[in-house]
């Protein structure tokens, strides 16, 4: 796997203390924050930052392939800094999301789909009510 400096330089962005500090607070965190929360994160070390160049640096971060985006109905978009192959479940009741690391998640891409696109990537979500949420009921 690249290093983050690497992958910056080979897409011709700029290595910046500021794009340190959000990729290394977003990988650090385990719980797909939003921009809000790394904002608020970012913004105790560099108190001149914007929320506005958190989100384009976490938009530019996910075109160049160092994020992943996920998207749920109605919510703020959730940034996942881990790039190994793993799945995600999300939580109805408390909106956490959580990684799954099993690779007996794996599927194959039926042919009668790779014929007709070009797949890049594949995303498997498990929504449901999570072990804390149920202990709690």
């Amino acid at each position: 796997m690249e290093s983050f400096t690497e992958l910056c330089k080979k897409n011709n962005l700029k290595v910046t203390p500021q794009r340190i500090l959000i990729y290394k607070e977003l990988v650090e965190s385990k719980d797909h924050p939003s921009t809000e929360v790394l904002y608020k994160k970012v913004k105790k070390i560099f108190s001149t930052i914007s929320f506005d160049t958190v989100y384009r640096t976490l938009l530019t971060f996910s075109k160049i392939g160092i994020v992943d985006i996920l998207t749920l109905p109605g919510e703020p978009k959730r940034f996942d800094g881990d790039k190994s192959r793993h799945y995600h479940f999300i939580c109805k009741n408390c909106d956490n999301i959580i990684d799954i690391h099993d690779n007996s998640c794996n599927i194959e891409i039926p042919e009668s789909i790779s014929q007709k696109f070009d797949i890049s990537d594949s995303k498997i979500i498990f929504v449901g009510i999570c072990d804390k949420c149920i202990k709690n009921k």
